[in-house]
């Protein structure tokens, strides 16, 4: 069965959408700095996609109309830190709620007790 022209106005819209929106948007390409420390750039992607149409008729031919739209948003949250074997996540996304913030200081909690405990047995 051949496509009508409503179906050829979605595809053509959601070939663009496949366009903008791939792997690369959400983990950007790496970043090696002089010092060796690589940054991951990380993304949030969002869409919305619409279509519609109709088919009508006219006196000598099929009419059609036929629409489509989408929009794409691209939000950058952080990095990924990689320093000797360490991956740490960097957010740059300002965060909502006190959980947010819990989780988002919980690594350097850690790192910080560590270095604490790391001393105490030194000495």
């Amino acid at each position: 069965m051949d496509q009508n022209e409503i179906a050829v106005v979605m595809s053509a819209t959601m070939n663009k959408i496949k366009e903008l929106v791939d792997t690369n948007t959400v983990i950007g390409k790496p970043i090696v700095t002089d010092d060796g420390i690589t940054l991951i750039p990380l993304s949030r992607v969002s869409f919305g996609f619409a279509s519609g149409g109709s088919e009508f008729p006219a006196k000598d031919r099929k009419g059609v109309g036929a629409g489509s739209g989408a929009g794409v948003k691209v939000e950058p949250i952080g990095f990924l830190v990689i320093k000797e074997g360490n991956v740490r996540m960097l957010n740059i996304a300002p965060t909502n709620n006190t959980v947010d913030r819990i989780i988002d200081m919980a690594p350097t909690v850690i790192d910080r007790v560590d270095q604490f405990i790391d001393k105490r047995k030194g000495n």
